[in-house]
C-alpha cells in the first residue's frame, strides 16, 4: 500500500511539473501565435479560439515533437493547421448558407508616457493608424497576408516561413514583395483620401490657444 501511495504522488508531481513547463511554453509564444491566427483567420475572437485549440493538440501529442525544427515552428505549423481547418469549415458553411463576417476591430490603447493636454489626441491618432494597418492586412489575400505576418511581423527567416507553410522558399520571397507591393499601394490611397485631415488641430490644442489670446487681450486691455 505504501508503494502504491509513493507511486501516486510521484506521479502526481510528475504532472504538476509537465503542466507548469506547459504553461511556460504558452506564455513564451503566445503573442506570437496570436498574431498568426489573428493574420489568417481575420477575427479576435476566432484568433483565440484556434489558438487554444492548437495548444490542445500539442499538449495531447507532444512526444511527437522530434527536434527536427525549432518548437516554435512546429508550434506554427499546428496553428496554422488549426486555422486552415477552420476557414475550410466556414467556406463549406457558406455554400449552404451565405454568410457575412465583418472583421472586428478592437482597440487597445498604449499606456501613454506624457501628460500634456493633447496626449487623447496623439493617442487617437495612433489607434486610427494602426486600425488602418491592420484593416489594409486583412484585405490582403490569405497566402500574401500569412507570407508578409510571418515575415515582416515575426521576423521569421525565409527558411522557418517555408518550413511553417510547407511551401517553397522562392514562393515565401515571392508572395513577400508582392505582400508589400499591394500594402504599400492600399496605404497610398489611403493616406489620398486622409490628404485634407493633415494637421488635424485637436481640441485641446484649439482651447489652449484661445485661452491664451484671451488672457492677452484682457490683459491689453488693463
Amino acid at each position: 500500500m505504501g508503494l502504491l501511495v509513493l507511486h501516486v504522488d510521484a506521479m502526481a508531481a510528475a504532472y504538476v511539473v509537465v503542466i507548469d513547463a506547459f504553461e511556460l511554453l504558452m506564455r513564451r509564444h503566445n503573442r506570437r501565435l496570436y498574431r498568426m491566427a489573428r493574420a489568417t483567420l481575420r477575427n479576435d475572437a476566432e484568433a483565440e479560439d484556434a489558438l487554444q485549440d492548437a495548444y490542445l493538440h500539442a499538449y495531447r501529442s507532444i512526444s511527437q515533437f522530434r527536434g527536427e525544427s525549432q518548437l516554435f515552428t512546429w508550434l506554427s505549423r499546428l496553428v496554422l493547421n488549426e486555422c486552415f481547418a477552420r476557414l475550410r469549415r466556414a467556406a463549406r458553411r457558406q455554400n449552404v448558407i451565405p454568410i457575412v463576417d465583418a472583421p472586428e476591430y478592437i482597440e487597445h490603447d498604449d499606456a501613454m508616457t506624457t501628460h500634456d493636454d493633447d496626449a487623447p489626441d496623439r493617442a487617437l491618432a495612433g489607434s486610427q493608424v494602426r486600425v488602418l494597418l491592420e484593416r489594409t492586412l486583412d484585405e490582403l489575400p490569405e497566402p500574401f497576408r500569412v507570407v508578409f505576418v510571418l515575415r515582416a511581423i515575426e521576423e521569421m527567416s525565409v527558411e522557418e516561413t517555408a518550413q511553417c507553410l510547407s511551401i517553397p522558399e522562392a514562393t515565401v520571397r515571392s508572395r513577400h514583395f508582392r505582400a508589400r507591393s499591394m500594402l504599400r499601394e492600399s496605404l497610398a490611397q489611403a493616406l489620398d483620401l486622409a490628404e485634407r485631415d493633415a494637421f488635424e488641430f485637436g481640441g485641446a490644442q484649439c482651447d489652449r490657444i484661445v485661452a491664451s489670446v484671451l488672457a492677452k487681450i484682457s490683459g491689453g486691455a488693463s
